[in-house]
């Protein structure tokens, strides 16, 4: 698993998504200020209309900034691959390109973000094919990716379309109680072990789930039933403080008897708010340590079964809006799902995980932790 989030193409697309949401907050304010959602019907659906099309250039900043991290990591000619990726991506973008931005880039949501991946995948293979045979070459291989594309036009086969059909199954299999709990216990059991689980994970799972989250988006803002439970936004609930659900573990520690354990927990608790544990999991240590890796996997499995119950039984609305994991849970459970409800089932998390994790914690002051 560690090969596996160390290739050069799985890491850039893990390095470059957080980059491109920038430009997804960006576009979403500036479409607020320039062009906002015509008035009528409720704030959540006129968010919604101004969300769809900030996902759109979010994919199309996620190509020059995909070819950058991929030309940084595996040594290629940058502007060849920039412009190799850019090509092909433009090339592949639905017709026709009108009527105006705005809508244009609310209809290429759906597919955007596989399109830029592919785009910059076939560039990158070409390129780095066409490296080996000399200086020229990479241009060659940017030229190779684009005529690809460019070929594909020309047959009349409809990138976009394919990747909407591929993702109905995908999207089916991962919309389900084993798909969540399996993402749940690589990521926690990786973490256990020394290994960033969610950057493992993040180019395969991101794109798929977020694709999920914008149609959820998109069905909130038509007044439609949300499609999906497992999301994105999902997983607010399942990991409060962050991989592991450890908001309730830092609270435990700045009360601990400990000194040093309570000198850390102080210290984490503001960061655990905000959903950032990296100092919390190494500092107390919760990687390798026998005492705390029992309850970092089995909480976080343990709220994903009681979120996964709550919202698909309805008893708490269906994520309809990403919200990035550093706006303070309490706060981005109510924004990601318009419903109140939500800070409750939080609250019934927070204490699950408190359970689970307190003999645990009491067992580590007394025999693991040295004052």
């Amino acid at each position: 698993m560690r090969a596996l989030g160390d290739a050069p193409f799985v890491a850039a697309i893990r390095l470059a998504l957080p980059w491109s949401a920038l430009a997804l907050g960006a576009a979403f304010m500036a479409i607020l200020l320039v062009a906002p959602p015509p008035l009528g019907g409720t704030l959540g659906a006129r968010l919604a209309l101004a969300l769809l099309p900030a996902f759109g250039a979010m994919a199309g900043a996620l190509v020059p900034i995909l070819a950058v991290t991929l030309a940084r990591r595996s040594g290629l000619a940058p502007l060849a691959l920039i412009l190799g990726s850019l090509g092909a991506f433009a090339i592949a973008l639905p017709r026709p390109l009108g009527p105006n931005a705005v809508t244009y880039l609310r209809g290429l949501g759906a597919s955007g973000l596989f399109l830029a991946i592919l785009a910059c995948g076939v560039a990158y293979a070409w390129t780095r094919a066409a490296a080996r045979l000399g200086a020229p070459a990479p241009w060659i291989g940017a030229a190779l990716a684009v005529g690809s594309f460019a070929g594909l036009d020309a047959l009349h086969v409809s990138l976009p379309r394919l990747i909407e059909a591929a993702l109905v199954p995908l999207a089916h299999l991962g919309d389900t109680y084993g798909a969540l709990i399996a993402i749940v216990a690589i990521e926690t059991l990786l973490w256990t072990a020394g290994v960033h689980g969610p950057a493992v994970l993040a180019a395969v799972v991101t794109p798929v789930y977020l694709t999920m989250q914008m149609q959820n988006t998109q069905a909130f803002g038509a007044h439609h039933p949300l499609p999906y439970v497992v999301v994105v936004s999902l997983f607010l609930f399942v990991f409060p403080g962050g991989a592991g659900a450890t908001l309730p573990l830092a609270g435990m520690f700045a009360l601990s008897r400990v000194p040093r354990l309570r000198r850390l927990g102080r210290m984490t608790l503001l960061p655990s708010l905000c959903n950032i544990n990296e100092p919390l999991l190494f500092g107390a240590p919760v990687v390798f340590n026998p005492y705390l890796a029992v309850p970092f996997v089995a909480a976080p499995l343990v709220l994903a079964t009681t979120t996964y119950l709550a919202v698909a039984h309805g008893w708490v609305d269906r994520a309809a809006f990403y919200v990035p994991s550093s706006v303070p849970s309490f706060i981005s459970v109510y924004l990601a799902t318009q419903d109140v409800r939500a800070i409750a089932l939080l609250l019934a998390n927070l204490a699950l995980a408190a359970a689970i994790y307190y003999p645990f914690v009491r067992a580590y002051e007394r025999h693991g932790a040295v004052a």
